[in-house]
């Protein structure tokens, strides 16, 4: 299986990736994020130190109770990462840099100053976005999620979370290819939290196999979510470890990403565990 995104060409079977999370937003749900792009920049550099495959930089919070900013201010707070991007990644080994926007004005104005891929919550209801990434072979990352973000969807219920992705991702992906995105460019993210409740989010963990005949490579965002608050009720800054379990189960399952805060963490978890699995070495 491979993943194409720009100049990047990732082959699988390998170590799952490692994603870090950088917030160039002031209302972070972690409390980590910086309207200040040289302190965004120092982040992503200590994240690469630390291993990351692939920085995620986002804008905007996905918090359903802050007003969304306005396009302009989004594209504002991203340009200036990107134009420093380029001198970060070539000190390090091919990372990756994904663009966490849902929103096609934004993309169409930052994807030509940079980022591999794009990392769309909005579950992609039309075919704008990947468009947009098919023009620049930018990698597109599709999360299920039901309606429009920043609105809250706590009230959705499914007879069968799996049966709905199973459905969605199949939509989708004739979708995204209907405009010119071939399928190596495109990851899913079965959106952890979004538009789910606790036995949905611990369903789709236990049964994340199941969406492997897509062959796509599977991100799992398992960093401090509210289903761990929801199992063990700790607050968001005390759920790292929590986290490396889900890490665990997402391994387990054939999982190839994982978006996390605490990238060291991540790092060391997904290197031990595939040491002790695996005969392919690091």
């Amino acid at each position: 299986m491979i993943l194409q995104a720009r100049q990047h060409r990732i082959e699988f079977p390998r170590r799952p990736l490692v994603m870090g999370i950088v917030n160039i937003n002031d209302d972070s749900f972690c409390g980590d994020g910086t309207l200040d792009p040289t302190l965004a920049l120092a982040q992503a550099r200590q994240q690469l130190q630390e291993g990351a495959d692939i920085i995620d930089i986002g804008a905007e919070s996905a918090r359903t109770n802050r007003e969304a900013i306005s396009v302009s201010e989004e594209i504002d707070r991203l340009l200036p990462f990107l134009a420093k991007w380029p001198e970060l990644a070539s000190r390090f080994n091919a990372p990756l840099l994904s663009i966490n926007t849902w929103r096609s004005d934004v993309i169409a104005e930052v994807l030509p100053q940079g980022g591999d891929l794009i990392n769309d919550i909005s579950g992609l209801p039309d075919a704008f976005n990947a468009k947009l990434c098919a023009e620049h072979n930018a990698g597109l990352l599709i999360m299920h999620s039901v309606g429009q973000p920043k609105v809250p969807h706590t009230h959705v219920q499914y007879d069968s979370i799996m049966d709905t992705l199973d459905h969605f991702f199949e939509q989708r992906l004739v979708l995204a290819e209907s405009v010119g995105l071939p399928r190596e460019n495109i990851l899913l993210d079965p959106g952890i939290d979004f538009a789910k409740q606790k036995d949905d989010n611990l369903t789709i963990y236990r049964e994340l196999q199941r969406l492997h005949r897509f062959e796509r490579p599977l991100l799992l965002p398992v960093s401090r979510k509210t289903v761990i608050g929801d199992v063990l009720g700790i607050p968001a800054l005390e759920r790292d470890a929590a986290t490396q379990a889900c890490i665990a189960a997402g391994m387990k399952r054939g999982a190839q990403l994982f978006r996390v805060h605490n990238v060291k963490a991540a790092v060391q978890t997904v290197k031990m565990l595939w040491a002790v699995e695996s005969t392919r070495g690091l």
